[in-house]
């Protein structure tokens, strides 16, 4: 088929996404091998899912933390929307979003956050499955 042909043709049906059926994610070491922040989330109970996993162009994680749980100075290799279901957080610019509120991230922007007293139950959509860099 043609790249004409195939601009034209029908899109593909959609793609549904159960999202009990989704599994949460599992280190890819063994508890004993993992290091950092990792290690600290695993001990913590923090926890996180890949729900959509690029299907046009979207990656999609949600992630449960527990009460005051630190995230460091970060950044990712691509825009994310970041979007609070439960609990909140304070970013260290002192932004602080609670259930409901969203904030944009361009790529490579660093940000920070610490956790509610209740925890913080989110998600984060992005356009390509992002890498992670920490602060040093």
């Amino acid at each position: 088929m043609s790249d004409d042909a195939s601009r034209d043709a029908e899109p593909a049906g959609p793609v549904v996404f159960k999202y009990d059926e989704v599994p949460w994610d599992k280190p890819r070491r063994s508890a004993s091998e993992l290091t950092g922040l990792m290690k600290k989330a695993a001990e913590s109970g923090a926890r996180r899912k890949k729900v959509i996993t690029g299907q046009a162009g979207f990656y999609m994680n949600r992630s449960v933390m527990p009460p005051d749980f630190r995230v460091p100075v970060h950044s990712h290799s691509h825009d994310e929307f970041f979007v609070v279901m439960e609990g909140g957080c304070t970013f260290d610019d002192g932004i602080v979003l609670g259930k409901g509120d969203c904030i944009v991230f361009y790529a490579r922007y660093r940000y920070g956050f610490t956790c509610g007293p209740e925890g913080m139950d989110f998600m984060t959509i992005r356009t390509g499955e992002a890498t992670f860099q920490m602060d040093e």
